[in-house]
Formats: structure tokens, C-alpha cells, sequence
């Protein structure tokens, strides 16, 4: 298959009443699904847009949005999937960047493209709820459609999600409709007995994320399950979809895990229908697993992943066993090494994972590298760039994830942190996420980011930013101590700041850099 909505077409022709795609009292048919995916299809090659051509979705996890996804795959275009949160400042770069001529748009948001269409080659604006004066609403946009799916090649740009851009302008990632088949049918096999059409998964994760797109919404429609959309992450509303629809498969990240374990009233969520939960993004605290574990009866296997990777590239699988504090072994058809700066291999240690007092952790760690069929084709218009991310040895491509970590003899690797991340004090190298874990078993410690700020003797120190548990005290001295009883002196916070939360992507990732900043 080439266009990767050809993997849809075949569940629509088997089992076309089944429902896909379940929101509020909407709910799509696979039937149905096609038949609207092929309106939008028919709606832009009838406005002039040609296969090739790009077209942002600028909306949140709504049924638009897998109808507008596909349907514009199925005209052949590359989607610039765009965040809801962004406001004109941000999506002005997105657009002028991807020549996007179309974008569907939350009402809500319309009056933000309008503000950069001068700026950019937007020509045409299909609306989705609430009142836009500038645009064509959604339903008016589809107009008759057939079967036809516009033949694409497999290294054709399927989707061109954008990078974070916390050190710099975002880029474009160029994802190929092999990339992203490839990715969704790996994921669709880290179920136990793969997804499953009788599965119902949620999507809470957002849908312009490679996270949310790949593992969520195209990994059940792939196997023919049902995908519940939420537009918005709230903890009660989600643990009450599950309850109240038998739902059976989450994907989440750990800031999600660490929500619902911490609502006054996570004792009586009855999670009893679901059979997985994943958890990728960044690495989740043990604590935080041990503690929805013991709350709950399902287990949450964990993933790692990146954009430009499509994104899954290791996973704890039920199917080859987890151990927990390792992001897995990676997928079937992807190769992983770890590197040290001159591109040689950092050998295995025995088991992991390790306990970083037992250790010297500079003398197991390097960079991941990967290679597989999900990797990226590259950055769009940045040759410098994909020649600093990518390394030709042994007759593959191996893209640097940035990501510091180890591996063991039995195939499992470890993340320990970014590279960008790790502070070096005094001449040590401290990894922000080692501090945090243990700062996570403190009972007064609802969430914690780690971060090196400058000083003026060791260079950069140690820094923790704490949000307390609710209902509880501590100072930030007693923090410091206890670190300090568990940890080389070198590593515990010299500095512990309160804060009510903590800044974060949509994503569920902390910004660090904003807390560097401040």
C-alpha cells in the first residue's frame, strides 16, 4: 500500500457499521467515516488544491479532525497539524513555512489565521463549531465524493507536524505515508493480541502530537476499533468516559498518570474495562506507576518515542515483558545503539536497571541512536540541520534522538535524560531526572521539574521547582535533607522554589526552559 488511508479502506469494507469514531452523541460509522473523508477529499480538489498541496488543521480532538486528517490525505495533500493553544504569533511560521493555502480551523481560532493570512499563502478557511464570519463551516465544505484515494508513493510527505521550537524556530518534520503506516501497525502490535475491533480507546492525548495521532487515532482506526476523542484533558471527565463507556485502552503521559492519582476522589474511579495503558512523551517516575498501580487493576507499560520518529521507536510490551525504569526493547524492524561522541558503541551492562550510586553513569551512558522504517525523512528546507541529525554507518541512517541513556544485555534500553538537560556542577554531571524521581517518593511532592541555574563557583547548581500534594507542609530545607540522605552530595537541590504548577506543553512535557528563565 501506498497512501496510508488505503490500511482504512480495508476495515471500511469489512465491517463498514462498526462505529470508528464516538464523540458526545455523535458517533461515525466506519461507513459513515468514509463516506465524510471522501466529501472532504472531493471538497478540496473542487476549491483547486492539488496532491502535494498542504492543508493545516488548526483544531482539537474533535471528529473534524480525523475527518479533515484523512480526508485530506485521501486528496493526496500533506497535513500541517497545528496546536489549538497557539495564537497567531505561533501559527504564522507553521503556515509560511508549509505554503499552506487551507486550513480548517475551531471558530474560536479562525480570528488568528485571519490575523497572518497577509503574511502566509492562506487562501481559504473551513470552520468547525461557533460563529465565523470568515470561513466556509464544515459541513457546507463537503460536497460529493467517491471512492477514489489519490495515489501517493511511499516516500511521499504524508504529515508535517512541527517541533516544539524551545531552542529555536520550529522545524518541519517530514513524515512519509511508510513512515506512519509502518509506526501505526508497530503500534497496533504492542497490544496484547493486537488492537482488536472490539477495542475502544481513548483519545485524550492531542491529535496534532505525533503521540496522539500515530498510537491513538491511526493505530484503532488501522485494527478497526472505536476512537473516543476529548478535546481537552480533564481527569474527571476522562476516567468517567472510561467507566461510563467500557473503554478499554489509554494512552497517556506521565503528567496524565500523575493527575488522576492525585484527584481527591481517585479511590472510586472504576478503571475495571481497560486492559492497557501506555504512557510515552517523557519518562514517568516509578513512583507515580507504583502509586496507579496499586489504586488500579491495569498496568501501564511504558514507551519512547520522538516527531521524528512517527514517533514509537522502544516499548515495554506485554508481549516480550516490562521492566520497569526502562523505555523497552525497540520494535520489530528498528535497530538502536547507544554512541558515544565519535560514533562508537557504548557497550551493554549485564541487567538494568541500575541504581546511578553503584555506577559511574558517564562511563555506561551515550547517545540513542535509531533506524527503522518510522524515521523521519527530514527536516523541511534544512539541510544543516538533517546533516547534524542524521549519521550514514553500517549501510542505515541513524537519526541522534538527543536522549542520553543505556542499554543492558537482555535488550532493554534506559533513558537517562536529555542531553540539553544534564547539568554539569562542579565537574560532575548531575541528571535532572534521577532528583526528580527521588524527590517523586517524598508524600509532600505532587509534582517536581529539576534544573541547573547558573553559579558563580560550581558553574551551574541544582535546582528543584515543587508543587505540594494537597493538604500537606514541607519546607524546602527538609527537602534539601532528604535528597541529601540519599543522594552524593553533589546532586541533591541547592535551591528548592514552591510553585503552584508547573509550565507545560499540551503535550504533558515540562518547559524547562521557562523555569531556567525565571
Amino acid at each position: 500500500m501506498t497512501n496510508l488511508v488505503r490500511h482504512i479502506e480495508s476495515v471500511v469494507d469489512e465491517q463498514p457499521a462498526r462505529p470508528a469514531v464516538v464523540y458526545e452523541d455523535v458517533e461515525l460509522s466506519y461507513g459513515e467515516f468514509w463516506a465524510q473523508t471522501g466529501q472532504f477529499a472531493a471538497a478540496l480538489r473542487d476549491a483547486g488544491v492539488e496532491a502535494g498541496d498542504a492543508v493545516g488543521i488548526y483544531l482539537p480532538n474533535l471528529p473534524q479532525f480525523v475527518v479533515a486528517f484523512h480526508g485530506a490525505l485521501r486528496a493526496g495533500c500533506t497535513v500541517v497539524p497545528m496546536n489549538p493553544q497557539y495564537k497567531s504569533r505561533e501559527i504564522q511560521h507553521l503556515l509560511s513555512d508549509s505554503g499552506a493555502e487551507t486550513v480548517v480551523a475551531l471558530a474560536d481560532v479562525v480570528p488568528f489565521v485571519e490575523q497572518v493570512r497577509d503574511d502566509t499563502s492562506v487562501e481559504r478557511v473551513v470552520t468547525v463549531g461557533g460563529d465565523a464570519d470568515k470561513g466556509t463551516p464544515f459541513q457546507e465544505f463537503l460536497t460529493s465524493g467517491d471512492d477514489s484515494v489519490a495515489k501517493r508513493a511511499d516516500d511521499d510527505v504524508a504529515v508535517q507536524p512541527y517541533t516544539s521550537g524551545t531552542t529555536g524556530k520550529p522545524k518541519g518534520v517530514q513524515l512519509t505515508h511508510h513512515n506512519l503506516a509502518s509506526n501505526a501497525r508497530q503500534s497496533i502490535d504492542i497490544v496484547p493480541d493486537g488492537v482488536q475491533p472490539s477495542d475502544r480507546k481513548i483519545g485524550v492525548l492531542p491529535l496534532f502530537h505525533i503521540y496522539g495521532m500515530t498510537v491513538g487515532m491511526n493505530a484503532a482506526l488501522f485494527a478497526g476499533a472505536s476512537f473516543y476523542p476529548l478535546p481537552a484533558w480533564d481527569a474527571q471527565e476522562a476516567m468517567s468516559l472510561v467507566a461510563d463507556a467500557d473503554l478499554t485502552l489509554f494512552d497517556g503521559v506521565p503528567a496524565m498518570y500523575n493527575d488522576v492519582i492525585n484527584q481527591p476522589n481517585a479511590e472510586e474511579f472504576d478503571l475495571s474495562s481497560l486492559r492497557q495503558c501506555t504512557v510515552g512523551g517523557s519518562g514517568i517516575p516509578v513512583e507515580v506507576l507504583r502509586r496507579f498501580e496499586e489504586l488500579y487493576p491495569v498496568k501501564i507499560y511504558e514507551g519512547y518515542g520522538l516527531t521524528e520518529t512517527s514517533p514509537v521507536t522502544h516499548f515495554n510490551s506485554p508481549n516480550w515483558g516490562r521492566r520497569v525504569g526502562s523505555i523497552g526493547k525497540p520494535l520489530e524492524g528498528i535497530d538502536a545503539r547507544v554512541i558515544t561522541g565519535d560514533f562508537e558503541d557504548v557497550p551493554p551492562i549485564k541487567e538494568g536497571p541500575v541504581s546511578e550510586d553503584d555506577v559511574e553513569m558517564d562511563d555506561i551512558t551515550g547517545e540513542l541512536v535509531v533506524a527503522g522504517p518510522n524515521v523521519m525523512k527530514g527536516y523541511s528546507g534544512l539541510p544543516d540541520a538533517n546533516e547534524e541529525a542524521f549519521t550514514e554507518a553500517e549501510g542505515k541512517r541513524w537519526f541522534h534522538t538527543g536522549d542520553l541513556g543505556y542499554h543492558d544485555e537482555d535488550g532493554y534500553f534506559y533513558v537517562v535524560d536529555r542531553k540539553k538537560h544534564m547539568i554539569n556542577t562542579a565537574g560532575y554531571n548531575v541528571y535532572p531526572r534521577e532528583v526528580e524521581e527521588l524527590l517523586f517518593e517524598h508524600d509532600a511532592v505532587a509534582d517536581v521539574a529539576v534544573v541547573g541555574i547558573p553559579d558563580d563557583r560550581r558553574g551551574e547548581t541544582v535546582k528543584a521547582f515543587v508543587v505540594k500534594s494537597p493538604d500537606t507542609d514541607v519546607t524546602g530545607d527538609e527537602l534539601k535533607q532528604f535528597c541529601l540522605d540519599r543522594l552524593a552530595e553533589y546532586k541533591h537541590p541547592r535551591e528548592v522554589e514552591f510553585v503552584d504548577e508547573l509550565p507545560r506543553t499540551t503535550t504533558g512535557k515540562v518547559q524547562k526552559f521557562e523555569l531556567v528563565e525565571e
